[in-house]
């Protein structure tokens, strides 16, 4: 177990039983440092998503081990695991799935009202300072359905934060953004590693943005290259 990881892993391999049995992931054995912002990159079937699945501890069939903030979750219950994934890790996807009927600010405090640490008068004040952070905050009371999908990922980002995660996984999240709108959200992406000290994993398929990343991790037929 290294101390210096946020999260670790060790020889994962990742089976898919049907419609033939099909080694989908191959010894992979990683570490994410504390405060990296890293991409994964490869061809579309590698293994990407399907990683970024057993990492974000949605995915449990797996052999192998994984460590998140020093705690081997292998072989944790389901429950216990969504506990992790809302305390620790925030996600945000290529599709932001925000609830369109709720406001924003209501979208945003949600992760922290199911964690229920801290009273909703709390987490509405917290949702606004992120909302803030991410200049967005003027919108707190519109319906979601009513922003622009660059505000909509800004929102996304919010809300994966509301929690203070170590880590911060991302498929795809300027998959489906314009160029201008891809580089709004990969700068505040890049400053929330520098300034909040925030691990990052993203799944990308922009060959630009992965390489202004600490560290490209390359993918090819399950296995890392």
């Amino acid at each position: 177990m290294n101390k210096n990881c946020i999260l670790e892993t060790n020889a994962i391999n990742k089976y898919f039983e049907k419609p033939v049995r099909f080694h989908v992931l191959k010894d992979i054995s990683l570490c994410l440092h504390r405060g990296e912002f890293v991409s994964i990159m490869g061809k579309s079937g590698c293994g990407k998503s399907t990683l970024l699945y057993i990492l974000s501890t949605m995915d449990t069939n797996y052999d192998g081990q994984l460590i998140i903030d020093g705690q081997d979750v292998t072989h944790l219950t389901r429950p216990q695991l969504a506990g992790i994934r809302n305390e620790k890790i925030g996600f945000v996807f290529q599709f932001h799935y925000l609830l369109p009927e709720f406001s924003v600010l209501k979208n945003v405090m949600l992760p922290a009202l199911k964690l229920g640490r801290k009273s909703p008068a709390e987490v509405r004040e917290d949702a606004l300072n992120r909302l803030e952070m991410l200049d967005i905050k003027g919108q707190a009371h519109k319906k979601a359905s009513m922003l622009s999908g660059g505000q909509k990922q800004r929102v996304a980002i919010a809300r994966a934060l509301i929690n203070n995660p170590k880590i911060i996984m991302g498929d795809e999240p300027t998959g489906n953004l314009d160029s201008k709108n891809s580089e709004n959200v990969f700068s505040i992406l890049q400053q929330l590693s520098a300034d909040h000290q925030l691990s990052l994993l993203i799944v990308t398929h922009d060959l630009d943005m992965a390489r202004r990343t600490d560290r490209i991790i390359q993918m090819e037929d399950g296995a890392i290259v």
